[in-house]
């Protein structure tokens, strides 16, 4: 039946780019709401399209898309996806950013080069596309599916929390598998078992009874004798990070920080023979690290090490041509990444501590999204699923214990408790930065690899 399965993909792969295409197409921007109501309803035609059923369930933000596909099977795979993608106002495209257009991308050659091509419209698009295959080659699918697709993955999944606790008792599954292209820019596959957790949080100063303006820009020519509100928040900032940018000054930050488990240690012995750190300054177009480690040593420090960082930081006047001002206000976004066993709340009490302490206490500090790390066992049964069908294709992954971004799967393993699986062949570069890109063929053979999960994972023959 395999055979059958990828045949079909191959002669039908020109309509299954069109169903890529047709996705990133359609804007859907959760940073302001661009066609955020039409990428939902999109999505849930091409559940119903399929033969389930499908919602648009309203939350206190974007909607979450929830579908159905009930084949009576003995298993179920709860489906986890985003249809949100980031924004691309002040980016230059080689193409517009929205257009859905492939075209020849060296060195990678056809790609789709779009908004969403693989963060994360591609892979979503494409699992679609094997749904579709298994309903015209078997009439059926091999796995019960529970589909739970996010708009705002991007802003930190806000949301996503009351929508997975008031549905708890629908969303009971045997596991959870997002789709996503596994491989780097040389071809070779990296399957992460886990993510980091995140805080993400804006820090504000504004004048007031310690000085500076307090309604409003004034002339430059004041700063002999206000205080600047810029100053002072950079101040603050640069007592939270060593000048080598290698150590977090914050008292506690790494308390909770753990080295590798056995399991992990175990991952990461293997990983020693195959780890190739040069990779990832190609691909992020870096010159050097910040550590002068290699191998294993280097990669310990960003899978164990969290991170403060500064995602920007606005005051005054920034546009073309000269205005001197005083600023009244300034604000600095930032994000933590945290490791096994930190915890978000803890995290943001040590950080707002830390500014009393030093004086800062006027600065204020305003939480947009935080969760925690989550991780599965390679011993899980899905994991093993996956490596399999990775294999069975000429691939042996290589396993990382977790992965240096984050996303919501503590959500899966410790509200609803279940394993999840993440990945797939294919490769698409470039989130969040201008011509994101997913390779045509890269698309074809995730296709091809998902059907093979799948069926594996139906049939409980992961080894």
């Amino acid at each position: 039946m395999l055979e059958a399965l990828y045949a079909h993909i191959d002669g039908h792969f020109e309509a299954h780019l069109d169903r890529v295409r047709r996705f990133v197409r359609q804007p859907s921007i959760s940073a302001d709401g661009t066609g955020i109501p039409e990428m939902a309803e999109l999505l849930a035609t091409e559940v119903v399209r399929l033969g389930g059923r499908a919602e648009v369930c309203p939350t206190a933000g974007h909607p979450v898309v929830y579908g159905e596909l009930d084949a009576a099977a003995p298993r179920t795979l709860l489906v986890y996806g985003m249809y949100d993608v980031q924004p691309v106002a002040g980016e230059v495209w080689l193409v517009p950013p929205f257009g859905g257009e492939i075209i020849d991308f060296p060195p990678h050659g056809p790609c789709l080069v779009s908004r969403g091509a693989t963060n994360q419209k591609g892979p979503l698009a494409c699992f679609f596309n094997v749904l579709e295959t298994f309903k015209a080659v078997t009439g059926t699918f091999p796995l019960n599916f529970k589909l739970v697709i996010e708009g705002e993955e991007e802003l930190g999944s806000p949301h996503l929390p009351d929508f997975i606790k008031a549905n708890q008792g629908r969303l009971g599954a045997d596991a959870v598998y997002f789709p996503a292209f596994s491989q780097d820019i040389t071809g070779k596959v990296i399957l992460y078992l886990g993510v980091k957790g995140i805080v993400f949080f804006e820090l504000v100063c504004r004048g007031g009874d310690w000085g500076g303006p307090t309604t409003r820009a004034v002339h430059g020519s004041n700063a002999v004798w206000f205080h600047s509100p810029t100053w002072r928040l950079i101040h603050a900032l640069a007592t939270m990070l060593a000048p080598d940018q290698k150590h977090i000054l914050v008292d506690g930050f790494y308390d909770e920080v753990e080295p590798p488990s056995a399991e992990d240690q175990e991952l990461l012995d293997r990983l020693g023979a195959t780890f190739t750190p040069e990779t990832f300054l190609q691909a992020h177009e870096v010159r050097r690290f910040k550590y002068d480690l290699t191998g294993v040593d280097l990669l310990k420090k960003y899978l164990y090490q969290p991170t403060l960082n500064i995602d920007g930081i606005v005051s005054g006047h920034t546009a073309e041509g000269t205005k001197t001002v005083l600023p009244h206000e300034a604000r600095a976004k930032l994000d933590c990444r945290l490791v096994p066993r930190m915890r978000p709340e803890l995290t943001l009490r040590r950080i707002r501590e830390h500014l009393d302490r030093y004086g800062f206490g006027d600065i204020e500090l305003i939480v947009h999204d935080a969760y925690p790390w989550a991780k599965t066992s390679i011993r899980a049964e899905v994991v093993q699923a996956l490596i399999k069908s990775l294999r069975d294709f000429g691939f042996e992954p290589e396993v990382w214990p977790h992965l240096g971004g984050s996303a919501p799967f503590y959500l899966f393993t410790e509200v609803l408790g279940l394993p999840f699986a993440m990945g797939g062949l294919g490769h698409g570069g470039r989130a969040h930065s201008p011509n994101e890109y997913a390779t045509v063929e890269g698309m074809r053979l995730f296709e091809k690899s998902v059907v093979n999960f799948l069926c594996t994972f139906a049939g409980g023959a992961a080894g």
